[in-house]
C-alpha cells in the first residue's frame, strides 16, 4: 500500500509541476515569443530553397 501512495503522490507532483510550467508559459506568452525568435532563421532557410516555379 506504501508503494502504490508513493506512485501516487509521484503522479501528483508531475502534473502540478506540469500545470504550473504551462501556466507560466501561457502567462509569459513564451510560445510567441520563442516563435518569433525562430522566424527570421527559419525563413532564411525557407528562401534558399529550390522552387519549381510552374503553376
Amino acid at each position: 500500500m506504501g508503494k502504490f501512495i508513493s506512485i501516487i503522490k509521484t503522479v501528483l507532483a508531475v502534473a502540478l509541476a506540469l500545470f504550473i510550467l504551462s501556466w507560466i508559459v501561457y502567462f509569459f506568452n513564451l510560445d510567441m515569443k520563442l516563435s518569433a525568435a525562430l522566424y527570421n532563421p527559419l525563413q532564411k532557410i525557407y528562401d534558399m530553397r529550390k522552387r519549381d516555379k510552374r503553376l
